[in-house]
């Protein structure tokens, strides 16, 4: 399939990485459906990729929490761009750990955005490319490293990653033994200076820009899968976190 032909569903496109990763994919003349929960700035959103070459931009704005219509908003989506091919899951909050440990209601707000919702958005997508795209079809979320294994400092966040991470893995086992079928692709991310990460100390050769996870959402959209991690160091990193015994794990401050 060529860039030309690409249509795109963006999940939570008002968030960094997904305005970087849209705009890419606008320079090569894809199609675009935005939601997110801010209808002005979503239209603004719309108005900027069709100046960088996007073939038509449409855009929803609603609380992705409400999946009481995830097939319907789909096929909607699939309508307004002459089908549908590419869902891109954008969306997530880290929140407040301390809080979340004796906050039963930051604890739901957490899990319901980071996997509650997000798990029915992606079951929704692939039903969809299941029934359509077939072989075209590419279903990427954007997950984290911190599902990788449980830290003090945000293992709530981090469970709800990992049930995100696991949902992907199952979908990419039943799809990787089929013939012509969509690929799943999940991809665990590092640092990245977002809004999210604010309230975070920032620096050093770890962090990523929200430009530098645009480019590799772009080479996962066309070969890659069922796991990226973001940049490709932190595969290696992550494989010595999970490798290190609890004894000393546990001393660590993480």
């Amino acid at each position: 399939m060529t860039d030309q032909n690409r249509k795109i569903l963006v999940l939570g496109a008002l968030s960094a990485m997904a305005r970087e990763s849209a705009r890419v994919q606008a320079g090569k003349g894809a199609s675009l459906y935005l939601v997110g929960r801010d209808g002005e700035a979503l239209r603004a959103e719309a108005d900027d990729l069709r100046v960088r070459g996007a073939g038509t931009v449409d855009t929803l704005a609603m609380d992705l929490t409400d999946t009481s219509q995830t097939d319907t908003i789909l096929a909607n989506a699939s309508a307004a761009l002459g089908g549908l091919d590419t869902i891109l899951l954008f969306y997530g909050v880290l929140g407040d750990q301390a809080a979340a440990e004796t906050d039963p209601g930051e604890a739901a707000r957490i899990m319901d955005v980071t996997y509650t919702s997000a798990a029915q958005w992606v079951l929704a997508g692939a039903r969809h490319l299941e029934a359509g795209a077939k072989s075209r079809g590419v279903l990427m979320t954007a997950s984290s490293v911190a599902g990788d294994r449980g830290r003090r400092s945000n293992f709530v966040y981090g469970s709800a990653k990992a049930g995100l991470s696991v949902l992907m893995q199952g979908l990419a086992h039943k799809w990787g033994g089929l013939d012509d079928a969509p690929r799943a692709v999940n991809l665990k991310l590092g640092f990245v200076d977002t809004p999210m990460t604010s309230d975070v100390e920032k620096g050093g050769p770890l962090w990523a820009s929200p430009e530098d996870i645009a480019a590799i959402v772009d080479r996962a959209i066309e070969k890659g899968g069922p796991t990226v991690y973001a940049p490709w160091f932190w595969r290696f990193i992550m494989l010595a976190v999970r490798a290190t015994p609890h004894f000393i794990f546990k001393r660590v401050n993480l």
